[in-house]
């Protein structure tokens, strides 16, 4: 294999017929990093790992059409770069951004021309979500009678956005953000040739939190970080000089950092602490930072199980609603829903009891160790379990009056069980507080049972009057 250009050589970028020598300074770091070969890149260790996928397909040989469906910057039009060299085909790329169907039609005439030269061609559509249901159905033909390989990249669910036809006859494997191991991996790639020998470890990890598991744009930042640097003279680029020169940047578009964390936390307190007016207000500022109104819905969400669980049942239905009501407008209407469920949140009874419970029993599942289930909690599809004892002496509940086994025991034996739910006084909570005590105390005395509150009882806000 040929030796790879150096990071500051001048570059040769592929035109449309014949490749073209540019100065480094106008090439794109990320460009300049983008690997020659498999065993370069970076992540993807559940594809390209030994034995896995996509490394069997380069070691074998054996191209096949696939779609790439990740976030931005995790390689997919890499991997495709590298399939077209290491199989020797012709790599003819496309944009569904920009393309339509002459321009499928021309690659189609391309591949064809290929064929006849006893060549491979490899098409690869970018953004293939884009495309159309007219325009996915143009591959199909092609790629049945194997002209050509297709290879699609997407950041949409394919499930969704893709043709079920062309789905069928594409391989889907799933690229992954980077980790933070190997965004550090990249920093230290770029650092040859630079002018910087190190960047200290604030400024990696800010600059990681920057990225938020893309590549290219660790990339590009670190770049303007590195040019900074130089014309500083400075051989270690340090946190406050990233702050100088990126700071703007970072803060906007930080997904991953201290001030998303910061406001979503601001957003998440208000709502537990029912203030529905700070509520509101930190939900408006993180959209107007430009944060993804899907991830507030899903915080949204969170927040109805977490922090109001069954003082309010009706708080999760809301928020799921106002999730889907947003994927079916989209913004800027779709964001009223999400607004409407952030009040609600607000207002209504709050109880983290579930939640507690919750990681009690999971504490309780690690501590207790692999207890035994009892012998009359097991079930008895053979004859031979039956006459092991499976099932033995179990009471069926429906058979007892009120439907409750009074003083029959589901815990292993020899554990003393647990308290692990104890439901708030606020909203339906307060309810299911007085039957499980009713349970209880039918356990001990054989008292009559109360009933269980119905859905109607809920405690919730009551809607204004007019």
């Amino acid at each position: 294999m040929q030796d790879s250009p150096g990071l500051f050589d001048d570059a040769e970028l592929p035109g449309p017929s014949v490749s073209m020598r540019v100065p480094t300074a106008q090439v794109p770091l990320a460009e300049r990093l983008r690997p020659h070969h498999v065993d370069e890149v970076v992540g993807q260790r559940h594809l390209l790992g030994p034995g896995k996928p996509l490394r069997v397909a380069f070691e074998t040989r054996r191209l096949h059409s696939m779609l790439f469906w990740g976030p931005p910057g995790v390689g997919k039009t890499t991997l495709a770069r590298l399939m077209a060299g290491a199989f020797d085909a012709d790599f003819l790329p496309l944009s569904a951004v920009l393309a339509g169907v002459k321009d499928i039609r021309d690659a189609v005439a391309q591949a064809q021309a290929a064929q006849q030269r006893g060549r491979a061609t490899i098409v690869f559509v970018d953004e293939v979500h884009r495309f159309n249901k007219s325009q996915q159905d143009a591959f199909l033909p092609h790629v049945e009678s194997g002209l050509f390989t297709f290879i699609g990249a997407t950041t949409e669910n394919p499930s969704f956005e893709v043709n079920s036809a062309l789905l069928s006859r594409a391989v889907v494997y799933v690229l992954q953000p980077l980790d933070d191991d190997d965004l550090r991996a990249l920093m230290q790639r770029a650092l040859p040739g630079s002018g910087v020998e190190a960047i200290e470890p604030e400024a990696q990890q800010r600059l990681i939190r920057h990225a938020d598991g893309d590549a290219r744009r660790l990339l590009g930042a670190l770049e303007l970080a590195l040019q900074a640097a130089q014309r500083a003279g400075q051989s270690i680029l340090g946190a406050d000089l990233l702050e100088q020169t990126l700071g703007a940047t970072l803060l906007r578009f930080d997904k991953g950092g201290d001030q998303t964390y910061d406001l979503i936390s601001a957003l998440h307190k208000s709502v537990r602490g029912s203030d529905v007016d700070a509520a509101l207000y930190w939900f408006a500022r993180m959209l107007e930072g430009g944060a993804d109104p899907r991830y507030l819905a899903r915080r949204l969400i969170r927040m109805a199980v977490e922090d109001i669980g069954l003082a309010d049942p009706k708080a999760l239905t809301l928020a799921l609603e106002a999730a889907q009501v947003y994927e079916r407008l989209g913004s800027p209407e779709g964001e009223l829903a999400l607004a409407e469920a952030v009040v609600y949140l607000a207002v209504t009874p709050k109880s983290n009891a579930v939640y507690k419970a919750y990681n009690a029993a999971r504490a309780c599942a690690r501590d207790s160790g692999t207890q035994p289930v009892p012998l009359h909690l097991r079930n008895a599809p053979t004859q031979l379990m039956k006459n092991l004892g499976y099932g033995k002496d179990y009471r069926y509940a429906h058979d007892e009056p009120d439907a409750f086994a009074a003083g029959e025991t589901y815990f292993p034996e020899g554990m003393t069980p647990p308290r692990l739910y104890q439901p708030t006084s606020r909203g339906l909570e307060e309810r299911i507080a007085r039957r499980l005590q009713a349970l209880a105390e039918r356990n001990t005395h054989g008292s009559v049972l109360s009933t269980l509150p119905t859905e109607d009882d809920t405690v919730a806000p009551e809607p204004p009057s007019d």
